[in-house]
């Protein structure tokens, strides 16, 4: 009679298990169909899907399958990269240059930021009464939204709990320390590839909807056993009134949560098999990959330098290093990305290993603005955190950075070659050029003017700028209703949203797993890439994919503030370059010293470097009109500067393999030569002479 239930049960199981999974295949597939026709019916998408291979337009009839890139049952967002985008054609190269003109005196030094923003804040509260109450009105509205968020997060944590008893591996136990400092070669790491097999959210309910029919079904099988063995019924109904019982339940727990497994570890002095603890974990199956996993795992050396700025945010500066190397380049990415975005294409299709691979000693530099919050003040308040705007990143970030670079190289350069004097004829032992996309340009602009202002040393050799922000009055009609919008209500809204990004750990973790189901489902993300597209006026970058690469994790991820954004509106509004505008005359004149900000389009006669702009014929985020406004601004102000265009959208310029771009790069880069070892003899000879001539003067 047992057998005959426990074959009764099984065939039900399955039949269920057959049921549901088809049911949810069809689903999916429905959902994949429906995509395809709305896609179908989308205007312009032939352009926004141009560069994308392996979208298809049409419904499948098959359950979820591995895209190309991932056959072999290992995933690679490198390879993910490489096989989603195309090369263009190169466009003519076209360099001009001009002297400097300085005539004129220098605007007033506009004051230090961070000692000026309690005032600041201080005055637009006073100014801001009326938005307190807009602001309590709106918080009470939006609470039974984020109560309705809430409960299905506390229900998806409470059933992982229970669902995903797995034992952590040991490379998941080891706390890996957020600022770590290795002085590996290329071949000093053994690296964990390729271990990077997401599961989306179609493929986690399928393993759900499992797990749920399997302990279904588990408890119908015990009590049918129970009912059909009376004994044995009754013996573990004793066995609960027994005080043994409990005394060997609690040990066995005790053995369970605390169980070792042995390990051995490469390398160790002792190859004997030691204990290491392990405990049970849940795991959400999402990649959480850094920059540092991705150079170490192709073979690269790597360190990583705590960086604290003058107002006590932690930046982390990455470096793939070549201490002895008298060339740097530092690259600086934009807005909502990370260091991620110059590795990203790996080996071949990456501006960080081609200038490595060149002899460059690189840096890579992060904005703050991660959700973590670093700060050395650790009970910071989340208003405090985000209360900076694109002027901290050009007065702040990079000045820390730099002058972190500068300390390093001159120190490293002085124990490699002793002879070497740190400065000769104020000219570093190094030369440092540096390489920006998008806002990360625009800050290193407003470095380079204010610390010339300042009459302070930026250390720069030469600026590539790729689409660099600055100037946005030329765009899409979202971009200005946008605009419109933002400034209208920022008074409440910063109030109530002080950055934009995603705030739990479980949103996180569904769209990491949202962005696969994109690549399992073709059509569905053809179309939430045409979708996207649109809001950013039709720039046809891979915004899926960028979804889907790691910095986008459950654990962190780069976020904006709001007066990051308000910034960016104010200069498109003004159709200035300039600083942020706190709001009022008293609050300006006490940061800069004059009622207005400072215009830094019209200081472009400061900077006194080469610069080399980048432009993007599709692209629709900073068009090309933008970036051509930059050159001509800089020609009039006598800037050594040179304009070129290539067939890119906005994120082409980081996120896609260009071979062109990474070739025009890089001869930029190689116009800049080191000083010789003859030069700097020559011209310290020359400095001995001329203080032999002042001093026979004197004499």
């Amino acid at each position: 009679m047992q057998r005959i239930v426990d074959n009764a049960l099984a065939v039900s199981k399955e039949s269920v298990k057959t049921v549901t999974y088809e049911s949810l295949n069809n689903i999916a597939s429905c959902i994949n169909g429906v995509s395809a026709l709305l896609l179908t019916l989308l205007p312009g998408k032939a352009n926004i899907l141009e560069g994308l291979h392996g979208w298809e337009l049409r419904p499948t009839l098959r359950g979820p399958r591995l895209p190309r890139w991932m056959q072999n049952g290992v995933s690679s967002f490198n390879h993910f990269i490489h096989e989603l985008s195309v090369d263009s054609d190169t466009s003519s190269l076209d360099y001009s240059s001009g002297e400097e003109e300085s005539d004129g005196p220098p605007p007033a030094s506009p004051s230090s930021q961070c000692s000026r923003l309690s005032w600041a804040s201080a005055s637009a509260k006073s100014e801001g009464h009326w938005s307190d109450w807009i602001t309590f009105i709106l918080w009470w509205l939006i609470l039974p939204l984020r109560i309705l968020l809430w409960v299905p997060q506390f229900f998806l944590r409470l059933f992982f709990k229970r669902s995903s008893r797995t034992p952590a591996s040991p490379r998941r136990n080891q706390h890996r320390p957020r600022f770590s400092k290795t002085n590996s070669s290329k071949y000093h790491d053994v690296p964990n590839r390729a271990t990077d097999r997401r599961r989306g959210v179609v493929e986690d309910l399928h393993l759900a909807i499992e797990i749920c029919i399997e302990a279904i079904f588990d408890f119908f099988h015990r009590a049918t056993h129970l009912l059909l063995s009376p004994s044995e019924a009754f013996g573990i109904l004793l066995s609960w009134f027994s005080p043994s019982s409990h005394r060997r339940k609690e040990k066995h727990d005790h053995v369970s949560d605390d169980e070792t497994v042995q390990t051995a570890t490469l390398g160790d002095a002792d190859p004997s098999l030691a204990e290491r603890p392990t405990r049970l974990y849940n795991t959400m199956n999402t990649d959480t990959r850094t920059c540092q996993d991705v150079i170490t795992e192709l073979g690269y050396p790597y360190e990583a330098i705590r960086v604290v700025t003058s107002d006590g945010y932690v930046l982390l500066l990455e470096r793939i290093p070549r201490r002895d190397a008298r060339k740097a380049v530092y690259l600086q990415h934009g807005i909502l990305d990370s260091s991620m975005g110059w590795v990203s294409n790996g080996v071949v299709g990456s501006p960080a290993f081609a200038a490595y691979d060149q002899g460059y000693d690189v840096f890579l530099g992060n904005f703050r603005g991660l959700v973590s919050r670093d700060h050395v003040n650790k009970n910071i308040s989340s208003k405090e955190y985000w209360r900076y705007s694109i002027n901290e990143h050009g007065t702040e970030d990079i000045p820390a950075m730099i002058e972190k670079i500068h300390e390093i190289k001159t120190s490293e350069l002085k124990l490699s070659q002793p002879n070497t004097d740190e400065e000769i004829n104020h000219e570093e032992p190094y030369k440092l050029c540096a390489v920006c996309h998008s806002l990360g340009g625009a800050a290193i602009l407003m470095y380079v003017i204010t610390r010339k202002i300042k009459e302070k040393p930026h250390r720069l050799s030469r600026l590539i700028l790729l689409s660099p922000a600055g100037f946005h009055e030329d765009s899409n009609l979202g971009f200005t209703l946008v605009e419109y919008i933002f400034l209208f209500v920022s008074p409440v809204l910063s109030r109530l949203v002080p950055a934009f990004y995603i705030p739990t750990r479980f949103f996180r973790m569904l769209l990491n797993k949202l962005a696969r189901d994109f690549h399992n489902y073709p059509a569905l993300g053809g179309l939430v890439q045409t979708l996207m597209s649109y809001v950013v006026g039709g720039d046809s970058s891979n915004w899926v994919g960028v979804l889907g690469l790691p910095h986008y994790n459950m654990n962190d991820m780069p976020a904006v503030s709001f007066r990051v954004a308000q910034h960016l509106a104010q200069i498109k509004h003004t159709g200035k370059f300039r600083m942020f505008d706190y709001g009022s005359r008293r609050a300006n004149v006490e940061v800069y010293g004059s009622p207005e900000p400072l215009d830094l389009g019209e200081s472009y006669r400061f900077i006194d470097v080469p610069v080399d702009l980048v432009a993007g014929k599709k692209d629709k985020v900073i068009r090309p009109s933008m970036v051509r406004k930059h050159y001509k601004v800089m020609r009039e102000g006598g800037v050594d500067v040179s304009f070129n265009e290539f067939e890119y959208a906005h994120l082409d310029f980081t996120f896609s393999h260009r071979e062109e771009l990474l070739a025009y790069v890089m001869s930029r880069l190689l116009l800049v030569e080191p000083t010789s070892v003859e030069q700097r003899q020559t011209s310290q000879k020359g400095m001995k002479l001329k203080k032999k001539k002042k001093e026979g003067t004197v004499v």
